[in-house]
């Protein structure tokens, strides 16, 4: 029979190691403890309430609770208990104050709707029966059969309409999914103009911080070190600042126009547009997100050997052919890390844009702080975000499947 091995203390040898491993694993549990928690706390639940309310809004069935259940329990067309109860539900509201927020529920769905509600609430306590008269005495619009078909759908306290609307669709009054009339699609052309824009910034940015990375990695450490401190400056100064002497620079009436004017580039009649549109935008965020593109490739480029080169030149190569054979194939994790790095940051970009971009040149993140700030539809806001975060995790899977993140050169 085999002998089992004990410790000093006569417990078996197995259980001993176990029992070890197990202290070890909760001693570092409690060490990364409040880290997970201000993850828990400033991330994910964050990010968990946006994805909630972006399926969420109880505007209408929250303070409409007679309606709401009418609707719940009967498919048909309104009879007199469903005017009676949008009459009741009424008279609650304008005493509660809470119409505006019904009318502006409706109003996501049916533009000028709200201003009905508010104003209908307001003469609801004269309001007897039959409602159905006095409802269109108040005002014909009540009616309407589009009205109720999106009384019926805001019912429901969770939908998927903001996720529809974030696509450019909606539903008629049979509830039925269609495309909204062409000159309200802008959010599917929105988030084309911003990957395309973030591209475009990615794409730039990598040409121009290749050779500055390359100078990094290859330069004596004193010249190294000097050009570091000026890569990493920007970082030191604030994004606002940096994006309003863009402002300064750019426009019409700025300093590189008037710097070519004066050599004679161009004439005074022919300054040229660089703000408030999309050239801004592109210009002054590749300068911003430039250090997020030089420091992977500088930390990928930092470890290739350079006898790899001379060794590649001894044997024949041209300096062309060592580059896109030896040396570019050694820079893929830093292009593919950096890459990705800047274009996330381009795609929910938001100040650089609303400063220097106008109309033209403002991305999704910026008609998302609208809808945050200035509509006040949250919802709507959340579903977009919800989009461009999906969208993210997306273009992240890809990179995996085709770079790999254990590939991923930060430094």
């Amino acid at each position: 029979m085999a002998e089992i091995l004990t410790t000093a203390d006569g417990r078996p040898l197995k259980a001993a190691l176990q029992a070890a491993q197990a202290r070890a694993k909760r001693r570092a549990f409690w060490l990364v403890a409040p880290l997970l928690l201000f993850v828990l706390l400033t991330f994910v639940a964050p990010i968990g309430q946006m994805l909630v309310r972006s399926a969420h809004n109880d505007g209408f069935s929250a303070h409409m609770p007679r309606l709401t259940a009418w609707f719940a329990a009967n498919p048909g067309a309104a009879d007199d208990a469903a005017w009676e109860a949008l009459a009741l539900d009424l008279q609650d509201s304008a005493v509660a104050k809470t119409s505006g927020i019904v009318g502006t529920r409706v109003n996501y769905e049916l533009s000028g709707t709200r201003s009905l509600f508010t104003s209908t609430a307001r003469k609801a306590k004269d309001f007897a029966p039959p409602y159905r008269e006095a409802l269109l005495k108040a005002d014909k619009d009540w009616d309407d059969p589009a009205l109720w078909g999106v009384m019926r759908q805001v019912s429901q306290a969770y939908s998927g309409n903001f996720f529809l609307a974030a696509a450019d669709l909606a539903r008629d009054a049979d509830g039925t999914i269609v495309q909204v009339p062409e000159d309200r699609r802008v959010y599917v052309n929105l988030f084309v103009k911003t990957f395309v824009l973030a591209g475009v910034i990615t794409l730039t940015c990598l040409i121009l911080a290749y050779p500055v990375a390359h100078l990094l990695a290859t330069l004596p450490m004193r010249w190294s070190n000097l050009l570091m401190i000026l890569v990493l400056l920007p970082f030191w100064t604030s994004l606002l600042v940096r994006t309003t002497s863009w402002m300064v620079l750019l426009q019409q009436q700025g300093v590189i126009n008037n710097m070519m004017v004066a050599a004679g580039i161009i004439g005074e009649d022919g300054r040229i547009a660089m703000m408030y549109n999309q050239t801004g935008t592109i210009i002054a965020m590749t300068h911003i997100l430039l250090p997020f593109m030089i420091l992977p490739l500088y930390s990928v480029m930092k470890t290739i050997p350079p006898s790899y080169a001379r060794a590649a030149r001894s044997l024949g190569a041209t300096s062309w052919t060592t580059f896109r054979r030896i040396y570019l194939p050694q820079t893929l994790p830093g292009i593919g890390a950096g890459s990705l790095l800047v274009f996330i940051l381009a795609v929910g970009y938001y100040i650089t844009p609303a400063l220097v971009g106008g109309a033209s040149g403002q991305l999704i993140s910026n008609l998302i702080a609208f809808h945050m700030q200035d509509s006040l539809n949250w919802s709507l806001a959340a579903a977009l975000a919800a989009i461009l975060l999906a969208l993210v995790l997306v273009l992240y899977w890809l990179y995996d499947r085709l770079i790999g993140i254990d590939n991923l050169k930060l430094g």
